[in-house]
């Protein structure tokens, strides 16, 4: 192990993320009711321009009006880009109106660490300002080739930064993919083509203690082509999933939650160890197979996870 090592920033359960619009405050009290564990208000793409000002008061009143952390949500505001002239006062009127209510922004296509160093300076003195008790932490979406080509340098930039999300569509847009799906896989490639994005993303997360989120499968009347999206990325090692329909929740919450015999599993790898370091031996069997450190990080991270989501459970 290297001497260098970067803890985990901020630990939130994130199986599904609900993108709900701003401009449509009749989903507001229904993501809140829902199974969801995350909710992100959008300001940017879902919101036609027109609507933009009244999307921003809708959000400000939902974060003051509902209990959202009561019901057992994290919730989070994407803003809109930093290239558009709304930016700004998205950041400045929500955080200033609404801010002790708010835990994450999350900031789309990001493409270099200034994004994110403009982003964390406004909030810092909005903080200051208005003498916010808690901190709020940043999110990076990255969804364009020039985010991902700087998406180490990305997770460096504030130790605000909590996770890193791969927007598919956009990321599609920027490559000039052949595809008009988002989050779906081409019959013409061989393979999944999204698999280096989000490979890439990932080990930039994990190395500097982010979560790394997947982004959205647009058709939400394919369930299995969603679970098999939602597969991939858990087996690589993403902590959650878009949702953005109510129905996608509870497909999100079961394949990024660890089967009841896989945490069990854990939970003796972990105890089989304890008994064989008490005899002086560094490795052990179980079930016929070797076990020994590494098997004991893979199994805390399955039975940390099972923690988050028996705490939830009991909100």
């Amino acid at each position: 192990m290297s001497h260098t090592r970067t803890p985990e920033r901020t630990r939130r359960l994130q199986r599904s993320e609900l993108a709900v619009p701003g401009s449509n405050p009749g989903m507001f009290e229904k993501a809140a009711a829902s199974n969801v564990d995350y909710v992100f208000l959008d300001l940017e793409d879902a919101v036609a321009p027109d609507d933009k000002l009244a999307a921003r008061s809708n959000i400000i009143q939902a974060l003051n009006d509902i209990d959202w952390r009561g019901s057992g949500k994290t919730i989070s505001i994407r803003i809109n880009g930093l290239d558009t002239h709304y930016m700004y006062r998205d950041v400045v009127e929500i955080v200033e109106q609404a801010g002790q209510f708010l835990d994450t922004i999350l900031i789309p296509k990001v493409g270099v660490p200034g994004d994110i160093y403009m982003v964390d300076a406004m909030v810092s003195q909005i903080e200051i300002a208005v003498g916010l008790s808690h901190r709020i932490g940043l999110e990076a979406l990255i969804e364009t080739t020039l985010g991902m080509a700087n998406v180490e340098a990305i997770a460096t930039s504030s130790d605000r930064l909590e996770a890193m999300h791969f927007g598919v569509a956009d990321y599609a847009a920027s490559c000039r993919a052949r595809t008009t799906n988002i989050g779906g896989l081409n019959p013409d490639y061989p393979g999944d083509q999204w698999h280096d994005g989000l490979s890439r993303m990932l080990v930039a997360c994990r190395a500097y203690g982010l979560r790394p989120v997947d982004g959205p499968f647009g058709d939400f009347n394919d369930p299995e082509g969603f679970q098999l999206a939602a597969r991939r990325a858990a087996a690589l090692g993403y902590e959650g999933k878009w949702a953005i329909h109510p129905s996608q929740i509870d497909l999100a919450n079961d394949v990024f939650s660890p089967p009841a015999a896989e945490v069990d599993r854990a939970k003796r790898i972990l105890v089989a160890l304890e008994e064989a370091a008490a005899e002086g031996r560094g490795a052990a069997q179980l079930d016929g197979r070797m076990i020994d450190a590494a098997s004991a990080r893979m199994a805390e991270n399955v039975v940390a996870m099972d923690d988050a989501i028996q705490g939830k459970s009991q909100v």
